[in-house]
């Protein structure tokens, strides 16, 4: 490539760095009375914690984008960066690294200074819920700003969806039916929205229930990875 196109190339990305930025909730979210309840009683019991929505974190000129469900209470809530923290982190940014996803080490804590190389990481709820489990009305409060990240992101041509719940707001984010595209491990779908065609990646949560108990292996979760870096070796249409 050029000097010129690397130039050209860098600065696409500055602005889709600053359009990530722009699609994120504001510090003080009111969309959600729960969880604005909830993110203010962890405000006084942890003054320390970050506690306020979690930004998208990752690359302006990523290809792939990774979806999980909302924020650890002690994880990416505590941390301010998404999976940064528990338990769910270490499998996903060992993946990561492993992949070539990612550089750097993961200490868990935001500052450790990994960087992503390709891809971005955010959830379909941006603020953390009560027993990590957040209500069918706000995921839909948040998929504004879900919207706005995919819009953001001028090359992306691949999502992995974390989990079922996460699966279905990328679905209806495109304006697609459920049932046409049901959540199943390892399975891909394809997404089709104003003009734009991208592949979805279905994988179970990389949670420590689901890795404790094996229904989630690093060998299954590395496949689904894999499968997303042959889509990039695709010249795209």
């Amino acid at each position: 490539m050029s000097a010129f196109g690397e130039d050209a190339a860098d600065a696409t990305a500055v602005v889709a760095k600053a359009a990530i930025e722009m699609a994120e909730p504001d510090h003080d979210c009111p969309r959600c009375p729960r969880l604005v309840a909830f993110r203010s009683a962890n405000r006084t019991e942890h003054p320390d914690w970050f506690n306020a929505p979690v930004a998208t974190f990752g690359a302006g000129d990523a290809w792939l984008l990774i979806v999980g469900l909302a924020p650890g209470l002690r994880g990416a809530n505590r941390t301010g960066r998404p999976f940064t923290g528990d338990f769910a982190g270490n499998l996903l940014y060992e993946t990561l690294l492993a992949c070539g996803l990612a550089s750097g080490t993961y200490a868990q804590r935001a500052d450790d200074g990994l960087r992503l190389i390709g891809c971005a990481i955010t959830n379909a709820v941006r603020c953390v819920p009560p027993q990590n489990k957040p209500l069918p009305a706000e995921i839909a409060n948040c998929r504004v700003f879900l919207q706005a990240t995919i819009d953001a992101l001028p090359n992306l041509r691949a999502i992995i969806a974390l989990g079922r719940l996460a699966h279905e707001s990328v679905v209806r984010a495109f304006g697609q039916k459920l049932a046409a595209l049901p959540f199943a491990h390892g399975r891909e779908h394809a997404l089709a929205s104003l003009g734009r065609n991208l592949t979805l990646f279905d994988s179970y949560h990389c949670s420590r229930y689901n890795t404790n108990t094996a229904v989630l292996t690093p060998p299954m979760f590395r496949d689904v990875f894999d499968r997303a870096l042959k889509l990039i070796a695709v010249p795209a249409e």
